[in-house]
Order: structure tokens, then sequence, then C-alpha cells
């Protein structure tokens, strides 16, 4: 049973997100702590941080809008992981790791979006 956005494993799930993202950003070059590290801490908070705002609020289409703010903020980190590979800053098995559980995520956020719909 649900009681609290606590119990969603979408939002347990973007949590872990955010602590290998912050693991990950800190073996940056210290040149990014204010441009792509930041960024991607920020896009990653924004994931887990919406999902419960969104359930906090009195109305569904309220909860649809804030979990879709969310999705918008996991497709922003993906990018941002894919441009770290790119500038070299992650190897590839580190990428595809962390895009496995963005993956993840945006099927867990699908499958929400798709339940709160069918309640409004």
């Amino acid at each position: 049973m649900i009681r609290t956005f606590k119990d969603l494993i979408v939002w347990q799930e973007a949590m872990e997100l955010v602590v290998e993202i912050y693991k990950i950003t800190r073996q940056f070059p210290k040149s990014e702590i204010y441009g792509l590290s930041s960024q991607m801490q920020r896009a990653a908070v924004s994931i887990p941080s919406n999902i419960a705002e969104g359930n906090q609020r009195n109305s569904i289409p309220q909860y649809l809008q804030f979990v879709s703010i969310a999705r918008g903020s996991l497709g922003e980190l993906e990018t941002q992981i894919m441009l770290s590979h790119k500038l070299e800053y992650l190897d590839k098995k580190t990428q595809d790791k962390v895009i496995l559980q963005t993956e993840k995520i945006g099927r867990l956020m699908g499958g929400l979006m798709k339940s709160l719909k069918t309640k409004t």
C-alpha cells in the first residue's frame, strides 16, 4: 500500500540515482564544479523532488504535471551523462550502468503516469 511518496519504487530508485550521480561527478575535473557537474546534480535531485512534490499536491492533474517535470529532468540528465562520456569524464561502462538506471526510472514514471491518468 502506498501511503507516502517514500513508498513509491520510482521515488526510491530516483533517490539511488541521485547518490550515484553525486559519486560520479566527484570524479569530474575541478573546472566542471560549477558547470556540467552542478547541472547533473541539479537535474538528478529534481527527479525525486518533483515526484515527492507532486504526490503531496491535492490534485491528480498537478501530480501528473510534477511527474512530467521529473521526466523532463530525467531526459536532461541522460543527455548530460552521454555528454560526460563524450568529454571523457565517464568511461563507457559507467555511462551504460547509469543510463540503465535512468531507463528503468523512465519506465517506472511511465507506469505512474498511466496509473494517474486512469484516475482522472
